[in-house]
């Protein structure tokens, strides 16, 4: 089966907003999103739809949070996924044969996580840094969290060859030519100021595109680049077009913030 080609729309429910892909889930049954921060019960400054267990928000307004964002998402009934986001580039895989060690295995530190199994819906969370969202046609998926060290590392292109693998395994042919990526909402080169060194490294990686200037990083260059090298096509990369630190109206910021907010998040699921 072919994939539509991906597209993001805001689908608002109940109260919240996220965007999706209307046609992937038609296609698929995998409802992906990008979570925004309105709605939820989430006091200042974590107001309103904060997911992040993290932040010294209050532990049931963030479950409560997340109990509504799968309601709106029709995801009430599976199993939330959520690991414990390090910054780092490990991608974990999540299939019939490794459920049994999950609950073993999460805590340790991961940032991504490839899923070939239903009624689960994996969750990370962000404030700027680039979420990463990548279906089989198959109906697997992988959500990642890059930020720049995780950019910097391949993370994205990680979480596809994780893909590829439950692929493979599972006796499935799938080239991830065929494969769907989606770039969520982060922040923008035009906010994303930091030092030469940094930006020079991601050049020497990733090429000229990276760079905005001596001192502004584009970290949605270096994951689209990412995603090509692992054969992503780049007329099936997606990708949101909104800066965090601009609209942190609609996103947590946590630059805009000064450090301390709540969490938007990635999402993805399958029913049975």
């Amino acid at each position: 089966m072919a994939l539509p080609k991906p597209t993001l729309q805001a689908r608002p429910s109940a109260g919240l907003s996220f965007l999706t892909d209307e046609s992937l889930f038609a296609a698929t049954g995998v409802r992906l999103g990008f979570s925004r921060r309105q709605g939820g019960v989430s006091e200042p400054p974590y107001d309103g739809l904060n997911l992040g267990d993290h932040v010294e928000d209050d532990p049931m307004a963030v479950a409560e949070n997340r109990a509504l964002l799968l309601d709106a998402a029709g995801l009430g009934s599976t199993r939330l996924l959520t690991l414990n986001q390090v910054h780092g580039d490990v991608v974990l895989a999540l299939d019939d044969d490794a459920a049994a060690a999950w609950e073993e295995v999460a805590p340790a530190g991961a940032d991504g996580v490839a899923v070939a199994v239903p009624d689960v819906t994996a969750l990370l969370c962000f404030a700027d840094c680039t979420p990463v969202i990548v279906v089989s046609p198959s109906g697997a998926y992988a959500v990642a969290h890059a930020g720049w060290r995780g950019a910097l590392a391949g993370i994205p292109a990680k979480a596809v060859a994780a893909l590829a693998a439950l692929d493979v395994r599972a006796g499935r042919a799938v080239d991830p030519s065929e494969y769907n990526a989606y770039v969520g909402p982060h922040i923008g080169a035009e906010c994303y100021e930091c030092g030469p060194d940094l930006v020079g490294r991601f050049v020497e990686r990733f090429g000229s595109s990276c760079a905005r200037g001596a001192d502004h990083l584009d970290l949605e260059a270096a994951v689209r680049a990412s995603l090509a090298e692992a054969g992503i096509a780049p007329e099936r990369i997606a990708s949101s077009g909104e800066c965090t630190a601009c609209r942190d109206d609609l996103y947590f910021s946590y630059r805009k913030s000064g450090g301390r907010c709540g969490r938007h998040s990635a999402f993805a699921g399958r029913k049975e």
